[in-house]
């Protein structure tokens, strides 16, 4: 499914908010999410949106990443996470003679039960597609299918798709 962009810009600080709503759009609750491709597809929808505050596309303003792994913060269960990183303008040190924008993202993590399909997760040798930053649109939506066809043509991750997380939640935090 390709979302249409929309050229309404939301505010920064109320895009886990709007993904919140798109995710419920789509039949999935942002603590209970237990369907991955329900969720993948608010992603998208969630990625077409426009968002007001950040650095401009041209500056790596707004990219978005998927992760998979173990991790400390979630007790080291098997993790697939929906990210979209924002460089944001209007917070921060507003002496910095340099005007570095603050980092913030905007986070679905599914946490899923030990299974033998992934137990080697962590062996891949890469936990994440890396940041892309390719613009709202088209160009947005074809980097999405390329981040789909990496998942399906990992056996590990293809399994993870598939299966129902045990619990997920949906932040906005500073990165980094």
């Amino acid at each position: 499914m390709i979302a249409i962009a929309s050229r309404v810009p939301i505010p920064w600080r109320s895009s886990a908010h709007t993904f919140a709503r798109i995710l419920r759009q789509h039949g999935v609750e942002p603590v209970a999410v237990r369907d991955v491709q329900a969720a993948w597809d608010a992603f998208g929808e969630f990625l077409q949106i426009e968002i007001e505050g950040i650095e401009r596309p041209e500056n790596d303003g707004d990219g978005f990443i998927v992760q998979w792994g173990r991790w400390d913060w979630n007790d080291d269960q098997p993790a697939l996470s929906f990210g979209r990183q924002l460089a944001v303008t209007e917070v921060g040190r507003r002496d910095d003679p340099y005007g570095q924008p603050e980092h913030w993202q905007v986070e679905l993590q599914l946490i899923f039960g030990e299974d033998p399909a992934w137990a080697d997760l962590d062996s891949l040798g890469h936990q994440d597609t890396g940041v892309d930053f390719d613009e709202i649109g088209s160009p947005r939506a074809v980097a999405l299918g390329r981040i789909r066809r990496l998942i399906e043509s990992c056996p590990q991750l293809a399994a993870i798709w598939r299966a129902k997380p045990i619990r997920s939640d949906l932040i906005l935090e500073r990165a980094g």
